[in-house]
């Protein structure tokens, strides 16, 4: 496979391009009417040059909310998502035009996703990930145990990760919902915290202990941003979808439900 470039972002906000523009002059305004909003920590995403922002996963409302928080406070980010959502039409043209590129994922080709996401980085991108990969399956919606693959990429490249806990999607969409609550109106939080710094497991990318270490300290950094908005203790113990019953990806309630 050839090297992936990507040009540097342009814009304002950075990274925007026509089909992001457009994108967003329909979903703004829409996101504006049905909730309040409490953006906090726009000081801590840095307004150019690389920057990985992660994010906990509790609505299919998310990647837009987050999107949302991220082109409110100056960068228009670039996300790997799920291959699924390219195919319909229309959304498949303004996701790849807006520069996002779809993944197939647990899949032999979710090793491209990566490389691409490393070529967003080396040219200047800011890089919305989601660490579990999916909807969490914690009942109470707390942050799972995650994939390690934003450690990796967070060590390889040597950029900084800022997590930002999000709150309230799920009240107007639940977890793998169809049915948009709209009364009251709600609030969605997004909460940026200070950078996190992974320069100790530098070198180490190869290293499962290590991975697994860095991982658990990104995931450690979002439980504590997401226990300030809901004013709560996350579980001391953090949901392992490796040991449960439930299929790794996809909507695990519909498939149960069809047995």
């Amino acid at each position: 496979m050839s090297e992936i470039v990507y040009p540097p972002p342009t814009g304002k906000p950075l990274g925007i391009t026509p089909w992001f523009r457009f994108g967003a002059s329909i979903i703004r305004p829409v996101l504006f009417a049905i909730a309040k909003r409490d953006w906090r920590g726009a000081e801590n995403i840095p307004k150019s040059g690389p920057i990985i922002c992660i994010s906990n996963h509790i609505s299919y409302l998310d990647p837009l909310v987050f999107a949302h928080f991220l082109h409110d406070n100056g960068r228009a980010p670039r996300f790997l998502g799920k291959a699924e959502l390219f195919r319909i039409p229309l959304i498949g043209t303004v996701l790849r035009g807006a520069g996002q590129v779809p993944v197939e994922r647990e899949s032999p080709n979710a090793r491209q996703a990566f490389e691409h996401a490393i070529a967003f980085l080396k040219a200047g991108h800011l890089l919305g990930v989601y660490p579990e990969g999916t909807l969490t399956r914690d009942p109470e919606l707390w942050p799972m145990k995650a994939k390690t693959g934003v450690a990796r990429l967070a060590i390889m490249t040597k950029t900084q990760v800022v997590p930002c806990a999000q709150w309230g999607a799920q009240a107007v969409l639940s977890p793998y919902g169809r049915k948009i609550s709209l009364f009251p109106r709600r609030t969605f939080h997004v909460w940026a915290g200070e950078p996190l710094d992974f320069s100790r497991w530098y070198g180490r990318e190869d290293d499962p202990v290590a991975i697994r270490e860095a991982t658990d300290y990104a995931m450690d950094a979002l439980a504590a941003l997401l226990e300030k908005i809901r004013g709560e203790h996350a579980p001391a113990t953090r949901f392992d979808p490796a040991s449960s019953e439930h299929p790794r990806i996809g909507n695990y309630k519909k498939k149960k439900k069809r047995k």
